[in-house]
C-alpha cells in the first residue's frame, strides 16, 4: 500500500502548491471552506485484468504506450502496488465494452492490472500468487469502500467485453474474494436445488438465458438462439462463476448458478 500513501502525499503537495500560487498576489483567491452536499464519486466499477506479460514488460506497456490502468499489482514475493494513473483521472484500460448497459467504462471505472502471463502457449493458464490475491483484497476493499462501488460492479474485463477478452481468466479466485466481502456471488444452496430440478425439466430457452444474462449485467444478444456471440457471453459468465468448465454451452449447473445470483 506504499503506492497509495505516496499518491495521497502527492495530492496534498499539489493542492498546497495551488493554494500558494493563488495567494494575495495571484489572479484569484482559492476557498475550499464550503463543500457541496450533492456529489458522489465518478467511479462506479472496478475492472480487473491480467497483463499477459512479465513485471518489466507490464510496467513498460502500461506507462509508455496508449494503454494504461490506475493500479498495477506486481508478482513479487511482497507485491508492489503501482499507482500509474490518479483515481480522479481516466485510464485507458477497458476499451469497448458494456456492463448493465453502461458503455463508457473507462470514464466510470478504476482499472486494476495484475502481472500474470494469462493463457500460455500450451493452453494452460498462469496461476496468480497467494501474495497477489492478499494484496488485491486490501486494495479492492479500500477502493470499493471509498467510492461506494457495489459488489455486482466489481468485474473482470471478460465480463464487460465477452466477445474479445478473457482476463482475468479462470484462475482468478472470484469465490475467495466474495467470501472476503468483495464482489458478487451466487446462492450455492439454491443453485444445487435448481440444478437437481433440471433433471426432470427443460433448461431455459435461448431467449430466457439471454434475458437472465442481461439481468446479470452482461451485454447479450437478443437473438433468441444460442449463437456464437451468446456462447461467448455464457463462457465469460462460466469463467467467473464456474471456472472448472467454460465451454459456452448452457448446462444445468450454469443455468442454476445464473438463476441464483445474489
Amino acid at each position: 500500500m506504499r503506492a497509495l500513501s505516496r499518491a495521497l502525499r502527492i495530492g496534498v503537495i499539489s493542492l498546497t502548491a495551488l493554494l500558494a500560487a493563488c495567494g494575495s498576489s495571484g489572479p484569484f483567491k482559492f476557498d475550499d471552506s464550503y463543500s457541496a452536499q450533492g456529489q458522489n464519486s465518478r467511479v462506479r466499477y472496478l475492472v480487473l485484468h491480467y497483463t499477459a506479460g512479465d513485471h518489466a514488460t507490464s510496467l513498460k506497456v502500461l506507462t509508455q504506450r496508449d494503454v494504461s490502468a490506475h493500479y498495477l499489482v506486481s508478482d513479487e514475493r511482497r507485491p508492489t502496488v503501482y499507482r500509474l494513473v490518479p483515481e480522479e483521472r481516466r485510464a485507458w484500460h477497458a476499451g469497448v465494452g458494456s456492463w448493465y448497459g453502461f458503455t463508457d467504462l473507462n470514464t466510470g471505472s478504476i482499472g486494476i492490472e495484475i502481472v500474470n502471463m494469462g493463457r500460455l502457449p500450451d493452453g494452460r493458464w498462469a496461476p496468480y500468487t497467494r501474495s497477489q490475491i492478499e494484496a488485491l483484497k486490501v486494495l479492492i476493499k479500500d477502493l470499493a469502500q471509498r467510492h461506494g462501488v457495489t459488489p455486482r460492479n466489481i468485474i473482470g474485463h471478460s465480463d464487460a467485453a465477452p466477445q474479445r477478452k478473457l482476463d482475468p481468466g479462470p484462475h482468478f479466485p472470484w469465490k475467495e474474494l466474495a467470501q472476503a466481502g468483495i464482489g458478487r456471488w451466487y446462492n450455492e444452496a439454491q443453485a444445487r436445488a435448481l440444478q437437481a430440478q433440471y433433471a426432470t425439466r427443460p433448461l431455459p430457452s435461448a431467449a430466457q438465458t439471454q434475458a437472465l444474462l442481461r439481468k446479470a449485467g452482461y451485454d447479450t444478444p437478443d437473438s433468441g438462439v444460442f449463437d456464437k456471440a451468446t456462447q461467448n457471453v455464457i463462457a465469460a459468465f462460466q469463467m467467473h462463476y464456474r471456472p472448472a468448465r467454460y465451454d459456452g454451452l448452457l448446462d444445468a449447473e450454469t443455468a442454476a448458478i445464473l438463476q441464483s445470483l445474489n
